[in-house]
């Protein structure tokens, strides 16, 4: 099986793949170009390659505040599940995460993908809150690194 390659989100090409991953993960708050290049203006945005084929992206987000968790959100496209890609992205994202400091690690899921609250779930989070924006029937769930 190829390597994993993991780089931060510089291109046009990668800011469109990292959205692309985004939306087809979470296809009820697509986002767009504009979208995701604001949100790189403030995290740290890495998208995944196995053989230059987009397998998947991380968000991570500094603390908002002091005391605040910093927050790790890993995203593997459906076909390139179970391979471990998802573990890999999650290890590289969480170095970055803890260089920011903070009070902890929290990851939000949102709940219509239960693969990914699995793998929260096995990873150590814990559930602490849950959001249901207006007008939605999915709410998204907060964990935190036990």
């Amino acid at each position: 099986m190829a390597a994993l390659h993991v780089r931060p989100v510089c291109s046009d090409t990668e800011i469109a793949d990292w959205r692309h991953a985004h939306n087809v993960v979470i296809p009820n708050d697509p986002l767009s170009l504009d979208e995701v290049r604001e949100r790189l203006g403030r995290n740290r945005l890495d998208v995944a390659y196995r053989d230059e084929v987009l397998v998947g992206n991380s968000t991570v987000r500094p603390p908002a505040e002091p005391g605040a968790a910093a927050v790790v959100i890993v995203r593997v496209l459906p076909e390139h599940r179970g391979q471990g890609i998802g573990r890999q992205l999650y290890d590289h994202a969480l170095g970055h995460a803890r260089e920011l400091g903070g009070d902890g690690i929290e990851t939000i899921v949102w709940e219509a993908n239960t693969g990914g609250l699995r793998f929260a779930q096995a990873a150590g989070f814990v559930e602490v809150s849950r959001y249901l924006p207006a007008d939605e029937d999915v709410a998204y769930v907060t964990l935190r690194l036990a």
